[in-house]
């Protein structure tokens, strides 16, 4: 095997290790401004088991649960409401928060409440509720502790436990005895591989003040990615941008300009399945008109998801966007290997022709049958383009929906929706230019090999490029299976 060949098929392996490789996290919370965070502070002492919790909401949550709080729909909420919304949530939490003391169930009373808004991204606020909860238990002798947090449960999100003695001794506690986030106010940058996700814990107290062990590995955290620590800046930038109180054009203009790189940069980034689609153009020898074809179905696919999800999201209080998103993204896979199983037929086809089709050549000189063949070929090729775009741009970016939402509550509804575009845009100029650097090479590529390798490895490209579909949509619609 050539140098040259060896090249080409070591660009189909990167393009499907950049398919299939987890995303960097690029938002304020570890898993995006979906995400409902939970902690639970817990002192275990000789008389009772304490719980300091916290439930810490992103923008798109807090957005979705405004008129929870602002009950009389006046547009600010004051101290009574927040009051209220505090104590409404925290009991709603004590009733979730399941705890036995060697097999005994403990119910949890409410001490304090409290709820509060701080800074987002894109001029949207997060939430803050903290809940001071006991409950009581008899440590005056050994006993199992069990303790499980199931409050909303629907919603991801990071989940974090701690236990501390006061008054007794724990061994070998499986979570540590301080917060590796300061409760909720300080996240780790790239933890969307490995999220915190501790939800339930079970420690064994004993009576007395003696030195508790904590298990070897609680709390260690990896560090942040290369990827988040180049992203993160331009994010935070760019919401500032779209959520600046007053809007000048200067200002405008360039946050439309940054909108335009981050839709780039988002398509670039390993993990969201869009290289593949250049893949995919190269198998089918496709034109610089199929790459714009493909490029302009994701931009208003893209656009038009974030859209309709913004409008869904802002009409229910209910709706978890992290299941929409989870959701599209299982369809996105799904679609991008049925379109890879079709190009594999056709692709086998190629090889293999029929005997029957021959024939009808000789009774057709004029090629009848061959225009035929044709004629229908065209339809399905511009169907695979748009479904390769629609795949593309199927699952709504969080950042672009957290701008949009940040613009409608400042009252501009058309310069989100503009920068919503623009992100479009900038995603889509991403794939046509990695469509048109694919194409270019495989036309090259396979006028180089034609005559060299005799045709075979010329020939088996096609099926390799259409099995790299097939493999990265299976892998992507798995992924996003395990998320819903």
């Amino acid at each position: 095997m050539s140098g040259r060949w060896r090249a080409r098929i070591g660009l189909l392996g990167c393009v499907t290790a950049l398919a299939l490789l987890p995303a960097g996290a690029a938002n304020a919370h570890p898993l995006g401004n979906f995400t409902v965070n939970h902690y639970d502070g817990l002192v275990l002492t000789s008389h009772a088991v304490r719980d300091s919790a916290v439930v810490d909401a992103a923008e798109i949550p807090t957005q979705q649960a405004l008129h929870s709080v602002d009950v009389d729909r006046s547009g600010s909420v004051s101290e009574a409401e927040r009051s209220a919304y505090a104590l409404r949530t925290c009991t709603g939490l004590a009733s979730a928060l399941d705890l036995t003391v060697d097999g005994r169930p403990s119910s949890w009373h409410v001490d304090s409440s409290s709820f509060a808004y701080r800074p987002g991204a894109a001029g949207l606020p997060t939430s803050r509720v903290e809940c001071g909860l006991t409950a009581p238990a008899d440590f005056s002798k050994n006993a199992d502790v069990r303790f499980a947090d199931t409050f909303d449960a629907d919603r991801i999100g990071w989940h974090e436990i701690t236990a501390r003695p006061e008054g007794t001794h724990l061994v070998a506690s499986p979570v540590p005895a301080a917060s590796i986030t300061d409760e909720l106010r300080h996240y780790p940058n790239d933890l969307l591989s490995s999220p915190l996700d501790v939800k339930r814990v079970v420690v064994h107290v004993e009576p007395g003040t003696g030195r508790s062990t904590v298990a070897s590995g609680a709390g260690r955290l990896p560090g942040a990615g290369p990827v988040s620590r180049l992203v993160e800046p331009l994010n935070r930038f760019f919401a500032g941008l779209a959520g600046a109180r007053h809007l000048t054009a200067g200002v405008g203009m360039l946050a439309v300009l940054v909108s335009l790189l981050l839709g780039a940069s988002h398509a670039a980034l390993p993990g969201h399945g869009k290289t593949v689609m250049a893949a995919y153009l190269a198998g089918k020898r496709g034109s610089v008109r199929d790459a714009v074809v493909v490029g302009a179905t994701v931009t208003i696919t893209h656009t038009v998801g974030v859209l309709l999800l913004g409008l869904a999201l802002t009409a229910s209080s209910s709706l978890a966007g992290e299941k929409v998103t989870g959701d599209l993204g299982v369809a996105s896979g799904a679609l991008v290997a049925v379109i890879g199983l079709g190009l594999l037929m056709t692709a086998l086809r190629r090889i293999k022709p029929n005997a029957h089709d021959h024939h009808h050549e000789h009774e057709h000189p004029e090629g009848h049958e061959h225009v035929h063949h044709h004629d229908h070929a065209r339809p399905r090729r511009r169907l695979g383009l748009v479904g390769m775009g629609v795949a593309g741009g199927l699952v709504p970016s969080p950042s672009a929906l957290v701008v949009l939402l940040g613009a409608v509550a400042l009252g501009r509804t058309w310069f989100g929706v503009l920068l919503v575009l623009g992100y479009g845009v900038g995603m889509a100029a991403t794939l046509t230019a990695a469509g048109l650097l694919l194409v270019r090479l495989s036309s090259r590529w396979a006028g180089r090999f034609a005559g060299r390798l005799g045709g075979r490895l010329s020939t088996a490209t096609p099926i390799m490029t259409a099995g790299l579909v097939v493999v990265v949509g299976l892998g992507l619609a798995a992924r996003s299976l395990a998320t819903v």
